[in-house]
């Protein structure tokens, strides 16, 4: 087993994921003049981009990845990477993001355009249950959310990335991230602004069937001593407990990293006798020479059963069940590899595959 798969368990039992109006990086109870000015004029952008109208050249920004992942009442969490691309903001600037999830193909609603903060002091039975934000007047969509913070130019050559996440129900959707620099007070330039849109196929992972989260190939994990205080979730949409995941964008590696893999597995049947699943994940390496590959080297099985569960570990209780490989790459040569991902539900005698791409370079 590796090392890495015993930090998990010793890092906590991750239940399922949820996100709601507490999870913005800043919920005062009232937003402030110039942040609803803000907030009208990302939502507006976001009309015209899903009523096609062409935006003006503004920020760049562009959806990078997404990942799927069990969250809690039958949903998907969906943590995601949108990058404005180099040289779009630079120099220390405060940024409003509307965030938008809709039916796949729904065009914006009537109504105005000033969807407010939803009281974070409201009981949580009486939060809107399809997102974090609400108006008496305006079409509630699947998800709906605004954020206000800082962003930093990336080093030379980089993007900006900025990663949050939304939970929906499985289907088909249209994803819209608009990002506006804020107004500072006497300038005389107007503020840039851009739109990212993402079609997503959200699917279930209710634990019906065997099947697994998306695989998240890790730039760097750390295991937190605390985990993050929920206020500061939106902000760590790659924390899981006292688990920080920096996905990684390009998967591309050098020999002196480690390849770090992550997911979840759904649906595996508990055994009769102890109660706990009894699952392997098998680790295959091949290399990719042009359209053709051979076997490189595996990893010796994963197990998870009752010996090597924790005690508490219960499906029941919706404790989830992660899969993870952390493996030092020195001995890799350098090229293209196929890692292959076999997990076996050794009680109902399903399997479930899933592969990950990645290279490794000298630096």
């Amino acid at each position: 087993m590796s090392t890495f798969f015993r930090g998990w368990l010793a890092a906590g039992l991750v239940t399922g994921l949820t996100l709601g109006a507490s999870a913005q990086d800043k919920k005062p109870d009232k937003l402030d003049t110039a942040q609803q000015a803000d907030i009208k004029a990302l939502v507006e952008l976001t009309d015209e981009a899903a009523t096609g109208k062409a935006a003006a050249p503004g920020l760049p920004v562009k959806w990078e990845q997404n990942h799927f992942i069990k969250s809690q009442e039958d949903k998907t969490y969906v943590p995601f990477t949108v990058a404005i691309e180099p040289g779009g903001i630079t120099g220390p600037t405060p940024v409003g993001v509307y965030l938008r999830v809709t039916k796949r193909g729904e065009l914006p609603q009537a109504g105005p355009a000033e969807p407010v903060a939803q009281d974070p002091k409201k009981k949580k039975d009486d939060k809107d249950k399809n997102g974090s934000m609400q108006s008496d007047s305006r079409h509630q969509y699947a998800f709906e959310d605004a954020y206000f913070f800082d962003v930093s130019p990336a080093p030379a050559g980089q993007p900006v990335r900025i990663r949050r996440a939304f939970a929906v129900r499985p289907g088909d959707y249209d994803v819209y991230v608009a990002v506006k620099e804020a107004a500072a007070a006497g300038a005389t330039t107007t503020p840039k602004s851009g739109v990212a849109k993402q079609e997503l196929t959200v699917p279930s992972l209710d634990g019906s069937e065997l099947t697994t989260s998306s695989v998240i190939v890790a730039e760097k994990v750390d295991v937190l001593q605390t985990g993050v205080p929920t206020e500061r979730q939106a902000e760590n949409p790659y924390t899981f407990g006292a688990m920080k995941i920096v996905p990684s964008q390009t998967n591309k590696f050098a020999k002196k990293d480690d390849l770090n893999v992550i997911f979840w597995i759904y649906g595996a049947s508990p055994d009769p006798a102890t109660k706990k699943p009894n699952v392997t994940v098998d680790y295959t390496f091949n290399q990719k020479t042009g359209d053709a590959e051979k076997y490189f080297n595996k990893t010796e099985p994963q197990v998870m059963n009752a010996e090597t569960l924790p005690p508490q570990f219960d499906l029941a209780a919706g404790h989830q069940l992660p899969g993870s490989l952390a493996v030092p790459l020195a001995s890799f040569p350098e090229g293209d590899y196929h890692l292959a991902v076999k997990v076996t539900d050794k009680v109902s005698g399903k399997t479930v595959a899933r592969d990950v791409t990645f290279s490794v370079a000298a630096q």
